[in-house]
């Protein structure tokens, strides 16, 4: 699997199911496919049903590091997990480096997650900022482009 090209990955947490609904939608509405759509939330039967729902697909299932059970689906678990498949090994936040996200912004998605937030990637470098202002718009904290790899 190929290593993802920095600023890949627009990312934001929600805090719930119903504003993550608002926020896929959102990004629908704007031309987003479902295939630039990723989501990683904690293994509750909520988020199962988002996962089949709105990506029709059932979701990966992955104990990580620091958060435990969580469901899955989309590129940005690939990426991730890159090519040594480790991400169940060193975690969520350590993890995000490899789409350009400083080691601060990973914990903070990591502890957003971990409180019962719902993260959704965007694979979205020729739209990056129109993902990330969705995503501010409709909720999605603390919603960041992934660029920083390289860059220090």
């Amino acid at each position: 699997m190929a290593e993802p090209e920095p600023g890949q990955f627009t990312i934001g947490v929600f805090q719930d199911v119903p504003w993550t609904e608002r926020g896929l939608d959102a990004l629908k509405t704007q031309g987003f496919a479902n295939q630039a759509l990723s989501l990683i939330a904690g293994d509750t039967p909520d988020n199962r049903a988002l996962v089949e729902r709105r990506f029709g697909v059932a979701p990966i299932h992955l104990v990580l590091p620091r958060l435990g059970a969580v469901v899955a689906t989309g590129a940005l678990v690939g990426a991730l997990d890159g090519t040594s498949r480790d991400l169940t090994r060193i975690g969520l936040a350590a993890a995000l480096k490899r789409v350009g996200f400083q080691p601060h912004d990973g914990q903070i998605y990591e502890t957003l997650t971990g409180k019962g937030g719902v993260l959704v990637a965007v694979q979205s470098e020729p739209r990056a900022a129109d993902a990330l202002a969705l995503l501010h718009s409709f909720g999605g904290g603390n919603a960041a482009i992934g660029a920083w790899t390289g860059r220090l």
